[in-house]
C-alpha cells in the first residue's frame, strides 16, 4: 500500500536551501493532493535588544516577512496548489518546526532545507534541520538538491 501524505510543512527563511525544499514540497503536495503549510518563524532571540524589542526594527522584519510569504504563496498557486496555508510565528525556529506546529496541525511530513551553517556555527548554534530530524513526531525530508536532483 502506497502512503500518501496529507499535510506537508514547508518552513522557509529566504535562504537558497529553503527555496529548494519549498519547490520540492510543492511537487510532493501536488502528487499527494496534500495541504501545504508554508511557515516562517521569526527568531525572537535574534531581534531582541537589551531594552526589549525595538518597534521600527521589528516592524521592518514583519513587513519583509509578509512580502516573502506573499511570494511563496504566489509560487505555490502558480504551480497549481489550492490547499495552502501560511503561518508567521515568533520564537525558536527549531522548537516551532519540530514540536509546536506539528501539535497544532496534523502534519505528517516536514520538508526542510539542509543547513546553511558552517561547522563552527553548527557547534555553537546547532542546525535547525538537525534538531527537527531528532525531535519531530513525523517524517522529515531534508532537501539538498533542486527539482532535477542537482546540487545548487
Amino acid at each position: 500500500m502506497l502512503h500518501e501524505y496529507e499535510t506537508i510543512l514547508a518552513p522557509v527563511d529566504g535562504s537558497n536551501e529553503s527555496e529548494l525544499s519549498f519547490r520540492k514540497a510543492i511537487e510532493v503536495a501536488k502528487r499527494n493532493k496534500a495541504k501545504l503549510i508554508i511557515a516562517h518563524i521569526i527568531d525572537t532571540r535574534a531581534i531582541q535588544t537589551p531594552s526589549g524589542f525595538e518597534g521600527n526594527f521589528t516592524d521592518e522584519i514583519v513587513r519583509q516577512t509578509k512580502m516573502m510569504m506573499d511570494e511563496y504563496i504566489a509560487i505555490a498557486k502558480e504551480a497549481g496548489l489550492s490547499n495552502i496555508e501560511h503561518r508567521i510565528e515568533y520564537g525558536s525556529p527549531k522548537v516551532m518546526i519540530a514540536k509546536e506546529l506539528p501539535t497544532q496541525y496534523p502534519i505528517d511530513l516536514i520538508m526542510i532545507g539542509a543547513t546553511g551553517l558552517n561547522k563552527v556555527e553548527r557547534l555553537f548554534i546547532g542546525s535547525v534541520s538537525e534538531y527537527v530530524i531528532r525531535n519531530a513526531p513525523c517524517d522529515v525530508l531534508v532537501v539538498r538538491t533542486d527539482l532535477d536532483n542537482k546540487m545548487k
